[in-house]
């Protein structure tokens, strides 16, 4: 706030012409005395100005002052709405001009309605997937950090419902490999975060399941429409309604980011382009 309150001669002036020690030190630290030369001449100048321009000369440099602290404190987007939307703002920043209104990246490769998948690859992309779904749900069910017990049976798992797609293409006669440097290093990498970094690792855990929910359900469908016939796979259904799902876990997050500094949650939006990165990597499979 501001400090406006007419100030009294006494007040005003100290021994040596200096302001005394009863203006409050906020204020105290946002005027440099000595080096505003205005300031000092309205404040020190000829003695014949009256007490009331001096007055009004400290009034509205403090005002100055103070209004300019105030804007130093940065907003960052979607701040007022919780951390998930911070989140979802730098997100969609990265996705490619083609894939979101929002986003900012140049178009690389072709685009999906050029792709050309492949059983075998797609197949790969889901035993990859699986890999790192089987470990997000496991590191939270062991919550190792206290906090990531909140995100248990959200209703977004997704392990379980790969393994009953990759069941069934096994009975249609395909061979199901084993994970690929993709899923594999991925999984490590949420491990390792998992213990010493937890606000990288929720980073993670947001992307993997609400990027799923999103333009992971759209590649889906294209990739059904051209090589299974239209099936509707397990991975993309849920038990219950999946706004509501999404929603409780926006809430999950944005309560245990509550408990963050700004730094922490800075340092959990900067690793959405890793992030990205491995996603990339396993939607890359699908063209092998």
């Amino acid at each position: 706030m501001a400090f406006t309150t007419p100030l009294s001669q006494s007040q005003l002036y100290s021994n040596n012409n200096t302001i005394i020690k009863s203006i409050p030190t906020r204020i105290q630290a946002s005027i440099n005395l000595r080096n505003n030369p205005s300031f000092g001449n309205k404040l020190w100048g000829n003695r014949n100005c009256n007490l009331v321009q001096r007055r009004g000369g400290l009034r509205a440099t403090v005002i100055t002052a103070t209004a300019a602290a105030e804007k130093q404190k940065k907003r960052y987007p979607g701040e007022g709405k919780g951390f998930v939307e911070e989140m979802r703002f730098v997100a969609m920043k990265l996705h490619t001009k083609d894939q979101a209104k929002e986003g900012e990246k140049e178009p690389q490769g072709q685009p999906l309605g050029r792709w050309e998948p492949t059983v075998q690859g797609y197949i790969q992309f889901l035993v990859d997937s699986k890999c790192v779904y089987d470990t997000l749900e496991s590191i939270v069910d062991k919550a190792a950090v206290p906090s990531y017990a909140e995100f248990r049976n959200t209703g977004l798992e997704r392990a379980g419902a790969l393994a009953k797609d990759l069941e069934w293409f096994k009975e249609k006669g395909h061979a199901i490999p084993e994970p690929s440097n993709s899923g594999l290093s991925y999984s490590q990498y949420l491990e390792d975060l998992s213990v010493k970094d937890p606000q990288a690792f929720l980073c993670h855990f947001y992307n993997v399941y609400f990027a799923h929910t999103a333009g992971g359900r759209m590649i889906g469908k294209k990739v059904a429409e051209m090589i299974l016939d239209k099936k509707d796979l397990e991975f993309y259904k849920w038990d219950g309604e999946l706004p509501q799902l999404l929603q409780n876990v926006r809430e999950k997050l944005n309560a245990v980011a509550e408990s963050w500094s700004r730094e922490e949650k800075n340092h959990c939006l900067e690793e959405t382009e890793k992030s990205f990165k491995y996603s990339g990597e396993l939607l890359r499979l699908i063209l092998t």
